[in-house]
């Protein structure tokens, strides 16, 4: 196959103990997955099947610089659970991300009833760590966020509305799942804006930790 121009580099992440890389096919985010994060944002917490949206892949920073972006003056951090889905869309590991959030943008297009691109899917708007592989999906642990040292976000992967498996499931029932696909798995309460020169420091037991600088 012959292209009229080189295509852009595959985005790929590394993987915790190898050598290999994960290549990343699509990027999926459940919405408002924990009972505190829905009352935070001003929702009622019920049993509605869950909500998605979508970031793109080269939105994934593995640097641990996320630079402050235009055009906003109320950016969000996210801590998230990240799912990584490997052959067969078979659970392949899981690693720890930041849903960055155009938090002035997102509220001025629900306002009007547009899409939430610009507020979610911008550039480096996904700082995420390496992949710890495993097929085992993970059900409890702490999951944290530090800004400056400071705790800001806590909860425990148990807390999530919606499990791992319950979300494979019904995203499957929306889209073809492929090997490569990452699930941002929602955050827990406590999110708030960052600033230049801000240091997030995000941990989940079991998987790992996520540093990141905005610049």
């Amino acid at each position: 196959m012959t292209f009229a121009f080189a295509p852009t580099e595959q985005v790929s992440l590394p993987i915790v103990g190898s050598e290999l890389r994960f290549p990343v096919h699509r990027v999926y985010c459940v919405g408002r997955n924990y009972a505190e994060h829905v009352k935070e944002m001003g929702g009622e917490v019920g049993r509605d099947p869950p909500f998605f949206f979508a970031k793109p892949a080269d939105a994934l920073v593995t640097d641990n610089r996320f630079p402050y972006p235009s055009l906003s003056t109320d950016v969000h951090r996210e801590v998230e659970l990240v799912v990584a889905l490997g052959p067969g869309a078979e659970l392949f590991g899981h690693a720890v991300g930041l849903d960055m959030t155009r938090r002035d943008l997102q509220a001025a297009a629900k306002k009007l009833g547009r899409p939430w691109e610009v507020a979610k899917g911008f550039d480096h708007s996904a700082p995420v760590s390496p992949i710890v592989p495993g097929n085992a999906a993970l059900s409890s642990g702490a999951i944290t966020l530090d800004v400056n040292g400071l705790l800001r976000q806590t909860g425990d992967i148990a807390e999530m509305i919606w499990s791992v498996p319950a979300i494979i499931a019904e995203l499957g029932r929306l889209f073809t799942l492929q090997p490569g696909d990452l699930i941002f798995t929602g955050t827990p309460a406590g999110v708030g804006p960052v600033a230049r020169g801000d240091r997030l420091h995000a941990e989940i037991a079991g998987v790992g930790a996520l540093t990141v600088d905005v610049i």
